[in-house]
């Protein structure tokens, strides 16, 4: 594919986007799977092999540095094994971490057990962080917006962006461009961001279901509208992406290949878009640069990463 008109190699290595939100650790146990255990109906899965990756905000920061920009990352996580862990695989991928620790906190693991490739089970480790930890996080915040090109808010919903409402405030005042990656039903704390990206089911969460293209179309303007929104991406999997922003909407068909696994489909939506912004490109010329990434990704398994080359290099 070719780099939308704009934009150029150096100019996208220039480019530093400040990722905030809930990193964790995705821990992966491979197993095989012959028998079904005596003691229940489930399957027994013998682990012949475990992997490590970074999760949640840390894979949105480490799909930047992939794509060949700069990625700083803001989080909160416990003072425990798994956040230790983090923060060695986050070393190696070239992202800059600027962790707060809470001794009281779990550093959210996802642990997905595999079987004859396919994901049999996963189990979820966290907790919610301190309020204290949470305040320092802000003042950090404040500190590093001026050596940063845009801002991308990656919320699971964990507790890491309780002041989010704030520093979306504090980055749009400083000229960034602001991109968020929703959760929960109450948008209103990501009043006057640049761009927030939802999927089909997180949108209907907030507006309700849509009868057509057309009541969508409605719903979506006046999602965008109520919220001082500049754009909202839908991303809807098989059927591509819709931006509807101030010119209307674009909508791009989905160019996956072969679809093996979705997950984290959408943190490289949102990293790929947030790179190209920081690095000057329009939003309509970089969505559907972003929606080739996430073509690419979903043919990959777990959390994963588009490089440089594999996006540019790619044909449509």
């Amino acid at each position: 594919m070719k780099l939308p008109a704009q934009i150029t190699q150096e100019k996208l290595a220039a480019a530093c986007v400040l990722v905030v939100g809930d990193a964790m650790l995705d821990r992966y146990w491979y197993g095989a799977v012959d028998r079904i255990s005596p003691e229940a109906p489930v399957p027994v899965v013998r682990v012949t092999r475990t992997e490590e990756r970074v999760g949640g905000a840390a894979n949105v920061a480490s799909n930047i540095v992939a794509l060949g920009a700069k990625a700083s990352l803001l989080s909160v996580v416990g003072d425990d094994e798994a956040s230790h862990t983090l923060e060695a695989l986050v070393a190696t991928t070239g992202i800059t971490p600027y962790f707060g620790r809470d001794p009281k906190l779990k550093t959210t693991v996802k642990l997905r057990v595999i079987g004859r490739q396919q994901q049999l089970l996963r189990l979820d480790f966290e907790n919610t962080p301190e309020n204290e930890v949470l305040a320092s996080q802000s003042s950090t915040f404040e500190k590093l917006l001026p050596q940063h090109d845009a801002v991308l808010f990656s919320d699971y919903g964990k507790g890491g962006l309780t002041h989010i409402a704030l520093m979306i405030d504090q980055a749009k005042s400083a000229g960034k461009s602001v991109l968020v990656d929703p959760k929960g039903s109450d948008y209103t704390r990501y009043q006057n961001a640049t761009l927030i990206t939802p999927n089909r089911a997180e949108l209907e969460q907030v507006t309700g279901a849509w009868a057509d293209e057309a009541d969508l179309t409605a719903k979506a303007q006046a999602l965008r509208q109520s919220l001082g929104l500049e754009a909202l991406l839908l991303t809807r999997s098989e059927a591509g992406m819709t931006l509807f922003d101030g010119q209307g909407q674009l909508h791009v068909p989905a160019v996956a290949r072969e679809v093996f696994d979705v997950t984290g489909a959408g943190d490289t939506v949102i990293a790929t878009l947030a790179a190209l912004l920081a690095a000057g490109v329009k939003l309509r010329d970089a969505v559907p640069v972003a929606n080739l990434a996430g073509g690419i990704v979903v043919g990959k398994f777990g959390t994963a990463t588009v490089d440089y080359n594999e996006l540019f290099g790619a044909r449509q």
